[in-house]
């Protein structure tokens, strides 16, 4: 079960935790002048994300708390929000977590051709647990950026 790839999101994923490990609440949550989003909305998005391309197209079934589609799908934001999203310690929690269980239901079948493989609008087709997991840390990464911004911008 050891493959390169748990260890890159890991080191991904630690990038993102430690990006956030010092906020408090507020500052998770203003958005400042230009963006859309908060940091708040970019861990659970980034949670989101990996959930649905881990397990969601694996068709192995997803961890994802009530309400997560709604707080942060794509296109969704804090200004349209309903119900109070969970905290920056309950996002961090399953943050790490979904590292480890990525690893556990996944590590013998990263190469498996899926069922249902997902062509994104680019045109690039993700066949593989490996491809959708290796794309993912793209997507984080553009995340961990934006979170470094919002930072910067309120601080």
């Amino acid at each position: 079960m050891s493959d390169y790839l748990f260890d890159q999101l890991r080191i991904v994923r630690n990038n993102t935790t430690a990006a956030v490990k010092d906020l408090s609440e507020s500052q998770a949550d203003n958005v400042p002048s230009g963006f859309n989003n908060n940091i708040r909305w970019n861990l659970g998005h980034v949670y989101l994300v990996q959930e649905r391309f881990a397990f969601g197209f694996t068709e192995i079934p997803m961890q994802l708390p009530e309400g997560f589609m709604d707080l942060f799908g794509k296109d969704t934001k804090p200004s349209d929000w309903k119900v109070q999203p969970p905290t920056v310690a309950e996002l961090l929690r399953l943050l790490e977590d979904q590292t480890k269980r990525i690893q556990e239901k996944l590590g013998n079948r990263l190469d498996e051709v899926l069922a249902k493989p997902w062509t994104m609008p680019s045109g690039l087709t993700l066949k593989t647990a490996r491809e959708f997991l290796t794309f993912s840390m793209y997507h984080e990464g553009m995340h961990v950026q934006t979170i470094k911004m919002l930072k910067k911008f309120s601080a």
